[in-house]
């Protein structure tokens, strides 16, 4: 669905159903985009019928590969609609995020096929091989998301060297690290429901999450923590990851952070 110059000249416009047809999302999700100002017609005509030309097209490229990567539609407006909006250092930066995708995709099938032959005894596989996929998969997904703001706000020798911690890990620590998340996930479900960030399973849960960060990060501080709390209430992609748990549970956590740390 690349749009050219080719469009503009012939004077090709799209209605909202040929749009819909060639770009494989719903005619409603375009109405819901023009809905929020995300994505709007070129015109409309006297009977009604929204019609696309070249630089809706181009938008709504722009749109999906944000998506794609998991970005929220109000982070996407605000990308989209900033002054300072580089459409080829957007590409660019698609670009890098899908290569590091297709790098965490190789890592995994690489891991499953290895065990495959060891299970049917045509190579010999150690333990911590069977992890280290895992581990790795972990770490480009976190750099592919998060890594450009982690490094700004932290530096690159803090990442790395949380990076580091993390491969080094023994099967037991990173199998006791995935069962600490899901702990401390459906603590703070149960936290949420309660309505009290002060509450004791609220402070529960923090108790938790920091032990979890201290698996990754030597450096641990309050400042830190609450830090993190504000980052997940700003950032849309923490939020949708904890919205998951259940609405509005992101700032729920972050002020359970705050109530935490202070004491």
């Amino acid at each position: 669905m690349v749009y050219n110059a080719a469009m503009e000249v012939s004077g090709i416009k799209y209605t909202i159903n040929e749009l819909a047809k060639i770009s494989g999302i719903s005619t409603r999700t375009l109405r819901y985009y023009d809905e929020i100002a995300l994505l709007s017609p070129a015109r409309e005509q006297s009977n009604g019928y929204r019609v696309y030309g070249g630089a809706e097209v181009d938008r709504l490229q722009q749109i999906l590969f944000y998506r794609e990567l998991g970005v929220g539609l109000g982070e996407i407006k605000t990308i989209l609609t900033s002054p300072d909006f580089d459409v080829d250092a957007s590409l660019q930066n698609h670009l890098t995020q899908l290569k590091q995708s297709r790098k965490r995709i190789d890592t995994l099938i690489k891991t499953v096929e290895k065990t495959i032959q060891s299970t049917k005894g045509m190579t010999a596989m150690a333990d911590n091989e069977k992890f280290e996929g895992l581990k790795q998969a972990l770490i480009d997904e976190n750099e592919a998301k998060f890594g450009h703001e982690a490094r700004e706000k932290y530096g690159d020798a803090e990442v790395e060297a949380s990076n580091a911690k993390l491969k080094d890990m023994s099967r037991e620590q990173f199998a006791s690290a995935e069962s600490l998340q899901e702990e401390f996930e459906q603590t703070l479900k149960s936290a949420f429901e309660t309505g009290d960030p002060a509450g004791v399973l609220a402070q529960r849960a923090c108790e938790l999450h920091k032990q979890w960060l201290c698996l990754f990060y030597d450096k641990y501080t309050a400042a830190y923590h609450m830090g993190l709390g504000e980052m997940y209430v700003a950032d849309e992609r923490f939020r949708a990851n904890y919205d998951k748990i259940a609405p509005n549970c992101t700032e729920f956590l972050r002020d359970a952070i705050n109530v935490f740390c202070a004491e």
